[in-house]
């Protein structure tokens, strides 16, 4: 929030995210001394200056929620799991360091992420599977069902909790750890306006 706030509010910081991936692919090679992979990767992909490959960005998808734009945090999640993660051998862009490509692929397809592990939230984003099912190590289950998913309906219309709508982007982890049924109802427009974080 401080940072929203230092940036002028929820519209100037939205907009500043939105030209991440409007930006031509400018870039500096001057510190290495030649065009790095993740560079030439960042234009290939053709999403402006978002550059996956370069782990410290890749939190910036999720942080619509924040700015009361969740609908853009699911699009373009979507567009980075579908782009450039794939099963063939050029599907992963980037570099593997210490599993964080993965990790933001799992928590991603699952729907959800540890933006700032710290808050001891997750921010939320556009489930890759219909269904999925985590097993705790307290023996307790999140089953995780988005059965309207798809290659359309990337948008979350509603969350359920356990059942009952839940009315913010963020899900506690102290929520989770207990067992929890997570269900996303998904369509292919975007959820306007969006929901507020509490």
């Amino acid at each position: 929030r401080g940072l929203i706030s230092l940036m002028g509010g929820n519209k100037a910081f939205t907009a500043m995210l939105d030209s991440v991936f409007a930006l031509p692919p400018v870039f500096d090679d001057s510190y290495y001394g030649q065009v790095i992979h993740e560079i030439r990767e960042m234009q290939i992909m053709n999403m402006g200056n978002y550059a996956h490959g370069n782990q410290p960005i890749q939190h910036m998808t999720y942080l619509y929620d924040w700015s009361g734009a969740p609908w853009k945090t699911q699009y373009w999640v979507r567009e980075v799991m579908d782009r450039l993660y794939s099963a063939h051998p050029d599907g992963y862009c980037g570099d593997e360091d210490n599993g964080q490509m993965s990790a933001w692929y799992v928590f991603s397809a699952l729907g959800f992420y540890p933006l700032s592990p710290i808050s001891g939230e997750y921010a939320v984003g556009s489930p890759l599977f219909r269904q999925a099912t985590l097993h705790l190590p307290n023996g307790k289950t999140i089953p995780i069902a988005a059965p309207q998913n798809s290659s359309t309906n990337i948008y979350v219309s509603q969350l359920l909790l356990n059942g009952q709508p839940y009315h913010s982007q963020f899900v506690k982890h102290s929520e989770l750890i207990k067992g929890a049924k997570l269900e996303f109802k998904m369509r292919a427009e975007e959820n306007v306006p969006p929901i507020p974080h509490q």
